[in-house]
């Protein structure tokens, strides 16, 4: 039996929500927090699975909110699946935040986000800010209804199942999300590297609905492309299936490897733009900005307005060091191979290996060329050794002594010098300190 385990804030409905999975009354339920103190399982009916309910994730020091709590990270670990739930109506608590770390950090299980207490969506929070927890698109569900369940019983069925074997061959594949705001030429983009008219292309916005997903062969390699709706500003969208469109938009940036931001070159940069390439760098994925109807651009204004662009997008954001920014024509095909032989060249890059002690000489030097900040205690932060560990992107675990408190302004430093001196000046690279480990254990 698989455990699949619901955790959340105190009174976001996961007593309901266990009640209903496991078709029982055995979870206690009422409007006042902290009701459930202990965990409680149940049999799902005609699946594999045990469901548990947890208490009410509370930072308390003692107390039986403490054991509680305890109790809770114990089936966190222990679990096979997780449904971490928040409450709809309430919106994004910073203990949200708070105890979504703490499930990342513990368990390497998949997690669906359930927004409850979703049944009005005129009562809805702005559901868009719960993608700060990073568990992708969120699903709304009303519990108390039974509303949204078939989604929870999709997610659990395509688990351990014959369909993760057609999962695997997908993911083999570099999957590239193709973003931007609405009418900037993205159909027209997808259809031009598909070599068809898949996609609707119209002058009006907003016919991209859905994120479609496309394998395809383009430029010597196997991919999956993804055509998302366009994105507007939220003062903009007044439609509830825009909405929807959107969050599906915007949870293409997780599934994704590359990410396209397609922009309309006649046009200036909006802020909107920059919003979705620090969600984009933040996720930690390949950027490339395609500068579309490039054509159309008069060409005594090129190099001025080549120059603009390139000076908002490298403002903007301290993880990238050069944001790829290439012109394009959707329309004509002008540049699209070229794109497209870029962000293969950086794919690579990231998926290399960088000798280890190759990474210890470049920190050495850093260090050495700027010694790094006292703490906030007046202890001196001691760089012992560093190494790569992981790609896409590529991350630096450094191994600290002494301080551990290290500024974000250091941090920066470090990323940068090692990113001049490995070439990886497009991509991100995410540095982690780990304090007081010997590397050879």
């Amino acid at each position: 039996m698989k455990k699949l385990v619901i955790v959340g804030r105190p009174n976001t409905g996961k007593s309901t929500l266990f009640n209903g999975l496991t078709n029982s009354r055995d979870a206690l339920v009422h409007d006042r927090p902290g009701v459930t103190r202990d965990t409680i399982s149940g049999n799902m009916p005609n699946r594999p699975w045990v469901v548990f309910d947890t208490a009410g994730l509370e930072n308390a020091k003692s107390g039986i909110a403490h054991n509680s709590t305890d109790m809770a990270i114990d089936a966190i670990t222990g679990a096979d699946a997780i449904l971490f739930v928040v409450d709809g109506r309430v919106g994004l608590n910073p203990m949200d935040i708070e105890w979504a770390k703490l499930v990342h950090k513990k368990s390497k299980a998949p997690a669906l986000l359930l927004i409850n207490k979703s049944e009005s969506t005129k009562r809805l929070a702005e559901t868009h800010d719960f993608y700060k927890l990073g568990f992708g698109e969120p699903v709304l569900i009303s519990a108390e209804h039974k509303r949204g369940f078939d989604t929870i019983y999709e997610f659990i069925d395509n688990l351990y199942t014959a369909e993760t074997a057609a999962d695997n061959e997908i993911d083999n594949k570099i999957k590239i999300a193709v973003l931007g705001q609405p009418n900037v030429g993205k159909s027209t983009f997808v259809n031009r590297v598909l070599g068809e008219k898949r996609q609707i292309v119209m002058d009006a916005p907003g016919i991209t609905r859905d994120t479609v997903k496309i394998p395809t062969h383009f430029y010597g390699r196997d991919i999956i492309l993804m055509d998302t709706a366009g994105l507007r500003r939220k003062s903009g969208v007044t439609d509830d299936v825009e909405t929807l469109s959107a969050l599906k938009s915007l949870a293409a940036i997780e599934k994704s490897d590359i990410v396209i931001l397609i922009v309309d070159a006649t046009k200036n940069i909006e802020n909107q733009a920059l919003s979705i390439a620090a969600r984009v760098y933040d996720a930690g994925k390949i950027l490339c900005v395609a500068l579309n109807k490039w054509d159309l651009v008069d060409e005594a204004e090129r190099d001025e307005k080549l120059l603009k662009l390139k000076h908002q997008f490298t403002n903007s954001f301290h993880q990238i060091i050069k944001p790829m920014i290439l012109a394009i024509s959707a329309e004509h095909g002008t540049g699209v191979q070229n794109l497209f032989k870029r962000i293969y060249e950086q794919w690579d890059i990231s998926n290399t290996d960088t000798p280890t002690s190759l990474i210890n000489r470049i920190i050495e030097k850093l260090v050495n060329d700027r010694q790094p900040p006292m703490s906030r205690l007046k202890r001196p932060m001691k760089i012992k050794f560093a190494r790569q560990t992981g790609h896409h992107p590529v991350k630096i675990t450094i191994n600290v002594g002494g301080a551990s408190d290290i500024p974000e302004s250091y941090t920066r430093y470090l990323r940068r010098g090692i990113a001049n001196a490995l070439h990886l000046e497009h991509l991100p690279i995410i540095i982690e300190y780990k304090k007081d480990e010997n590397p050879f254990d």
